[in-house]
Formats: C-alpha cells, sequence, structure tokens
C-alpha cells in the first residue's frame, strides 16, 4: 500500500488494481480529502447486491459495514425498490413520454400523501414496540446530524430559561453545528457553553463478558447532581445514545440509560435518544429503547431508516416540538417524497417479513466469531450487540494498537489465499473496527466470512512480530 495521508494530492493505491488505483488518483484530483473518513483501502465500489461489493477488477467482498450503519436489508433488495417505485408512482413508465404523471421529487412549501402516509405508519410502527408511548409526531430532515439540531431546537424553544444540555462524555452525534457541539467532550475547543457532559460506563463495558456484570451507578448519580446542582432548574434536556458508535462501539448496561431518564424525569427535561446509528432492528429489536427499557421523550432516527436513501428524523413529543413556529425547522429537502417512498417501503420489509429474527439469528454468529478473534492475539475487547459490533485491537510488538487496526482494516481488504475479502470501514477512535454487516446476511455465509477473518488474522500476526 501506498499511502501520504499528509498530502493534499496522494491518494491510496493497491497492486492489481489498475482501473481502480486510476479513480483513485482522479478522485484525488477533484475532491478534497476531507470530504471522506481515511480508511488504508479506500475501496472503490463499482456495483453491489446484497451483502456483497464489487471493485472495477470484479473483485468480490463481503460488506461487514452496511454503508456505515446504512444497509440493514441489504443493498438493492429487488422487492424494496419495486415498493420505492409503487409509492411514486413510477411503475409504468413510458419511454414515449417526456414527463411522467408521478410524485413529484421536491414539495417543498408543500405536502405529498405519502409524506402524511409515512408519518402515519412510522408513528404506529413505534407505538407498536414497548417504550414508544410518547411518539406523537414526526419532524423529518435529511441527515443524522440535522434530526440532531432540529431535536435540541425544539428542546431550547420550549421554555427560554432553561438553556443547558446535558450530553454523555464521547459521544457522537453529528459535526454541525448544536450537534457538534453535544459530540464530544468538555476539552474539546470553542465548546458551546450551554453544553455539559456526564460520563459513559466505558470500563464496564470494554468487552461483551463485562456488559453482562451488574454496574455500579452511583459516580454517574453524584456527576448529574453536580451538573443539577451547579445550573439550578436550566437544564432543558439530556442527549445520549442506546451506544457510542463513533466513540468506540461501547455497549452500555440498561440500567445505565434507565439512570439518565430518571434523572430527566426527575428535572422535567427532555430524554433524547440518539438512535441514528441503532434503529430498525441494528441492536437487535426494531428500536434499541425497546431493548434498554426506557421511553425516551424524542427519538432521533436516520441511516437504516431509508436504507440507503438520505433520510432522518426526530420523533417524540408534539409540546416539545410544538414551541417551535412556522419555518424554525424547515428546509429544502425534508419529507421530500423520494425519503418518504424510501421510509414507506423500509417499513414494509421490517413488517411483512422476517428481517428481525434473521438479525438475531446472524448476531449469535457474529458474537461466536468475533470472540474468536481473540486467540489471533490481535483483537484485545469485543464488544457489541444485535448486528453491530466492535472490535479493539491490541498492540503487536512494536505496532500501536491504532497501526494495528489499520492493518486489519488493508489485510481483510486484500483478502485470504482462497479470494475471500472482506469490506471494513477505518477504525474509530483509532483502535476499534466496527463490524456491521446487513441484517440479512445469510448465516452460512456470515460463518465463511467471519472464518476468513479470523485466517488473515492469524496471518497477520505473523508478519507484524
Amino acid at each position: 500500500m501506498n499511502v501520504a495521508a499528509t498530502s493534499r494530492t496522494s491518494h491510496i493505491s493497491h497492486p492489481r488494481e489498475d482501473a481502480s488505483n486510476d479513480l483513485r488518483q482522479r478522485l484525488a484530483g477533484a475532491e478534497p480529502l476531507s470530504l471522506r473518513t481515511y480508511t488504508p483501502s479506500q475501496t472503490i465500489i463499482e456495483r453491489s447486491a446484497g451483502s456483497y461489493h464489487w471493485t472495477p477488477e470484479g473483485r468480490k467482498l463481503a460488506d461487514f459495514t452496511s454503508g456505515v450503519l446504512v444497509a440493514n436489508l441489504g443493498h438493492n433488495p429487488t422487492r424494496w425498490w419495486r415498493r420505492v417505485f409503487d409509492y411514486l408512482g413510477l411503475n409504468s413508465l413510458d419511454a414515449e413520454q417526456e414527463f411522467a404523471e408521478a410524485v413529484p421529487l421536491t414539495s417543498y412549501n408543500a405536502a405529498t400523501p405519502i409524506e402524511i402516509l409515512a408519518c402515519e405508519r412510522l408513528l404506529a410502527n413505534m407505538r407498536r414496540e414497548p417504550g414508544g408511548g410518547r411518539m406523537e409526531q414526526v419532524l423529518w430532515s435529511a441527515s443524522g446530524s440535522e434530526a440532531i439540531q432540529k431535536a435540541l431546537w425544539a428542546c431550547l424553544e420550549l421554555d427560554s430559561r432553561r438553556d443547558i444540555i446535558i450530553a454523555t462524555r464521547g459521544g457522537f452525534h453529528g459535526k454541525k453545528g448544536l450537534a457538534g457541539a453535544t459530540t464530544g467532550c468538555e476539552t474539546d475547543k470553542d465548546r458551546d457553553p450551554r453544553v455539559r457532559f456526564v460520563g459513559f460506563p466505558k470500563e464496564e463495558c470494554a468487552d461483551v463478558e463485562l456488559r453482562r456484570q451488574p454496574i455500579s451507578l452511583e459516580t454517574y448519580e453524584l456527576e448529574l447532581e453536580r451538573i443539577s446542582k451547579s445550573v439550578g432548574d436550566r437544564i432543558c434536556c439530556l442527549i445520549t445514545e442506546p451506544y457510542l458508535g463513533g466513540g468506540g462501539s461501547f455497549h452500555p448496561q440498561p440500567e445505565y440509560l434507565q439512570l439518565l431518564q430518571d434523572f430527566c424525569r426527575k428535572h422535567n427535561a427532555v430524554f433524547i435518544l440518539d438512535e441514528i446509528q441503532a434503529n430498525f432492528g441494528r441492536t437487535g429489536p426494531m428500536y434499541a429503547y425497546t431493548r434498554y427499557g426506557v421511553e425516551p421523550d424524542i427519538v432521533c432516527l436516520g441511516k437504516g431508516l431509508g436504507n440507503g436513501v438520505p433520510v432522518s428524523a426526530a420523533v417524540g413529543r408534539a409540546d416539545v416540538f410544538a414551541a417551535m413556529h412556522y419555518g424554525q425547522a424547515s428546509d429544502t429537502w425534508s419529507a421530500n417524497p423520494l425519503a418518504s417512498a424510501a421510509v414507506l417501503a423500509t417499513l414494509d420489509e421490517f413488517e411483512n417479513y422476517d428481517v428481525i429474527a434473521r438479525g438475531k439469528q446472524l448476531s449469535a454468529i457474529l458474537e461466536q466469531g468475533l470472540v474468536r478473534l481473540k486467540q489471533t492475539g490481535l483483537i484485545r475487547n469485543v464488544r457489541g450487540e444485535g448486528c453491530v459490533w466492535g472490535i479493539e485491537c491490541d498492540r503487536a510488538g512494536s505496532y500501536a494498537p491504532e497501526e494495528v487496526a489499520n492493518a486489519c482494516v488493508e489485510a481483510c481488504y486484500l483478502g485470504n489465499a482462497q479470494g475471500l475479502a472482506i469490506h471494513l470501514l477505518g477504525p474509530l477512535s483509532g483502535k476499534v473496527i466496527r463490524i456491521s454487516p446487513p441484517l440479512v446476511m445469510p448465516v452460512s455465509e456470515a460463518q465463511l466470512y467471519l472464518d476468513a477473518m479470523y485466517e488473515i488474522l492469524c496471518s497477520l500476526r505473523l508478519r507484524l512480530r
């Protein structure tokens, strides 16, 4: 591999990938590197189907990322696409027509029947799940950080005397505006003074076995009370994630989230659960709030919500959203018909087929196969739930965990002697590799690639000595 990450014009290259290397070079000239996160593979994907990608050279890669937790139903499911086209009214296109009579792709300052249907179907689906009792209205947006931002705007508008936002330390809620302000921790520069942070039990859930042990909540109770005493009745909301996704894939014990909810109830603060990376079966059930035994005031959804079409939403209490008036949460793309059709088609799949059941079967295989990777000597901890897992790399000889993690990603991309290769994203928090295949990946195929991953990491271990 040839990487010069500090150069503005350099690009990653791999042997025997002439077409991909040419495309990477063209990409480096046409786009700034800041547009994408670093990964040592920088895969060029020409086409995808189900749980697989193909490069321009025809190399087949098992997708262990779901396009960053998006393609829960797999890539390009034909039944899903037919449903999207049905909702848009495009299944009877006549090539001779200059224009088709169908739902428009934009409906700013107007509404379409499928937007209203998407609202009603999503609310009904969420309310059917334990913990969804406060889901009353849908505030649409186009990206995860926008959903977070709109939820926080609504909370701040609810009572002008309440301007303090509490966030869990080390979380990731986005990079823009208030979403970015609630990401990370208090030591980050240019921190919004309205944001306070409370600890997250990383040590208590550093490994899947530790997570099964009881947790002491005293430290977090004291920290919350200190914040409360310092700001009085100014707390407007608390935002957290079911698990720290971008922060290193830490999945807490349910009683931790229940503590945060109890604190919000006690202080009349809005409890926001950021499920952007957790919704639509990713952590096991349809929504993570069910798994964690909480009833949030607002749930933020995204990624798997549209199975690849950009769409997100803040869903929750009508009285909170009513604090904002005409135009305060509007934008060009929110609730656009294509996004609404994608949400409806995705709901159809989850409500009418065995997606959740298949995800649960896959989860057991993932846990078993990933825990086995500890035997390679390169993996220190394994943590996760459902179909989202993190493997934390260990030091290997003179190689730091961060270097090992990047070497693992590259080695899996290059594959084993049998040509079995795996698409992974660049490490989280430097040393944690996320494993998150589509929920519909066949169990036998997942096992095949987990075995290949074990073989690849064993070989890598020998090279890193």
